[in-house]
């Protein structure tokens, strides 16, 4: 069993080195996004946090039926479903469920068959009051949870690109600035209801937080409270991650150390 966990590891060129990067990539990045935040927040916000928030909205808008169309600051959303968008996730949900059948990972295979379902209910589970209510929803809140994926794939793919190209230091550095972004604008708010981005935001339109107060009826005590418990559901399920990634590092260190 042991063997069949570590068997995408086998392509490590240095497990010692590995295990390192796996204990202090995480946490450096996140002072980085913190330090990021403190010091340059409008270039972290315009360049790392913004298409990641743009496409919480779109990926949200694609789950409950929507062919959106993310931009830099904007997502275009049609008033109502179609058939393209749910075809496209049913499309490319069992293209990767295919390929994780071939390669005998049942975690990937359950995770498309997960987004699968989340789908079908999305699109057909729920009015489109209710979706769109989502959908804004979406910017911050999957917005957070794109962010955790991304980090979290510098544990994953070692027999891939994701390790070879070294493409996961660009995703965990955008993961990283965009959840401290987004995450630390509801903790001030949790401190003073005034930091609550309220108003219009670039080019006159209405900003999440209004259209959610204002359109489906939060107070600002839901609105903040519900940002911060899922930043904090995704902070946890990234703990968990992080201890995993470096737990199969140690395993690959330990057992190349014995040989």
């Amino acid at each position: 069993m042991e063997e069949d966990s570590l068997a995408g590891l086998a392509a490590v060129d240095d497990p010692e080195l590995e295990w390192k990067f796996c204990v202090g990539a995480l946490p450096a990045m996140l002072v980085l996004g913190v330090l990021f935040h403190l010091f340059m927040p409008f270039l972290q916000r315009t360049f790392l946090a913004m298409p990641v928030h743009e496409l919480g909205h779109a990926v949200t808008a694609w789950l409950c039926g929507y062919a959106a169309v993310p931009i830099v600051w904007k997502t275009f959303v049609p008033e109502e479903r179609g058939f393209v968008a749910p075809l496209l996730v049913l499309g490319a949900m069992g293209y990767l469920m295919f390929r994780a059948w071939q390669a005998e990972k049942p975690a990937l295979l359950a995770l498309g068959a997960g987004v699968v379902l989340l789908a079908v209910f999305g699109t057909l589970g729920i009015r489109e009051k209710t979706a769109q209510m989502l959908i804004t929803f979406g910017g911050d809140g999957m917005g957070m949870v794109l962010a955790t994926v991304l980090m979290a794939t510098f544990f994953f793919g070692k027999d891939t690109q994701l390790y070879r190209g070294s493409l996961r230091w660009g995703l965990i550095a955008i993961g990283a600035a965009a959840y401290v972004d987004m995450f630390s604008v509801w903790l001030a708010a949790r401190r003073d209801y005034g930091r609550i981005p309220f108003g219009e935001q670039e080019g006159g339109l209405l900003s999440d937080a209004t259209k959610l107060v204002d359109d489906h009826g939060w107070s600002a005590d839901q609105l903040v409270n519900r940002y911060i418990a899922l930043g904090v559901c995704c902070l946890i399920a990234l703990t968990l991650i992080y201890a995993w990634g470096v737990r199969q590092a140690w395993v690959l260190k330990d057992g190349s150390s014995k040989d």
